[in-house]
């Protein structure tokens, strides 16, 4: 088996955008630590399921395809917003290339505006679900193991309407502007409790119906652990069953940020954008 042998699509993504990042890691002054605390792992969870020998055992064991995809839809993706990342792409870009993604990324921009659109709590958990569900349809998923563009394009889905998804959960920069009373917080776990419940389904259909639903893995399952491929997505299915209590995560902290900011009271609570008294 290949090791940590990159497929061009993927690399090309990839490297750029880590070397520049990590590039400038060292100059940042305040708040290092913490950005690569998050920003490390995020990058390493994309290299674990693009670039290693994940990448190729996943197109002949569903079981490593799932974990592949975990890292694509719950790991890389929360953990790449919580680093807040668009200032520090902006800061490190070359600086023709900064002012124009400053004008693009303005108040108000045409970008701003399809941001907010489809960050939206109904429209981004919708993608999401809609993707995922779509990608393990057979028809779908069977193509995506015969064509490596097909294939690159799926990950890319995933990655894509993941990062919509976690944005209005971890609100990184540009940030929406607003206050964060309990209809924020009630809003944002519902929304967390629907995708767990989403994804707990999927991952029982796979695992547990009898039948194989990828005829692609009953010819290469059996090759390197013994598995049969109902075996096989069987376990694959309990992996994205069990992934999918992750969101829990997520929802303790809003459960704690939404009691904080109880506690504090409406007058600590101001809205982002609003003028403070005095100020």
């Amino acid at each position: 088996m290949r090791l940590w042998d990159a497929k061009p699509g993927p690399a090309r993504a990839f490297r750029p955008a880590s070397i520049s990042l990590a590039g400038r890691l060292p100059r940042i002054s305040v708040g290092s630590v913490a950005l690569s605390a998050v920003l490390v792992p995020a990058l390493l969870g994309l290299a674990v399921a693009l670039l290693s020998p994940l990448e190729h055992l996943a197109e002949r064991l569903f079981t490593a395809h799932m974990v592949q995809h975990q890292l694509l839809l719950m790991v890389a993706p929360p953990l790449l917003l919580l680093a807040n990342p668009f200032p520090f792409t902006v800061w490190a870009a070359p600086p023709a290339l900064r002012r124009g993604l400053q004008r693009f990324l303005v108040e108000r921009s045409v970008a701003r505006r399809a941001l907010r659109a489809l960050t939206r709590l109904p429209v981004a958990g919708l993608l999401y679900a809609g993707n995922l569900w779509a990608w393990h349809w057979p028809p779908a998923y069977e193509a995506a193991l015969r064509h490596h563009v097909v294939h690159d394009l799926e990950h890319l889905a995933f990655f894509g309407t993941a990062v919509l998804f976690w944005w209005p959960i971890i609100n990184p920069a540009p940030r929406a502007r607003g206050a964060r009373g309990g209809l924020y917080y009630g809003l944002r776990i519902a929304y967390l409790v629907l995708a767990t419940a989403q994804s707990t389904l999927l991952g029982a259909l796979l695992g547990l119906t009898e039948r194989v639903l990828y005829p692609s893995y009953a010819e290469t399952a059996g090759e390197l652990f013994g598995f049969s491929a109902l075996e096989d997505q069987a376990l694959g299915g309990g992996i994205m069953w069990s992934g999918g209590h992750m969101y829990l995560i997520a929802i303790l902290v809003l459960l704690w940020q939404a009691l904080e900011a109880e506690g504090r009271g409406p007058a600590s609570e101001p809205v982002a954008g609003r003028p403070r008294p005095g100020g």
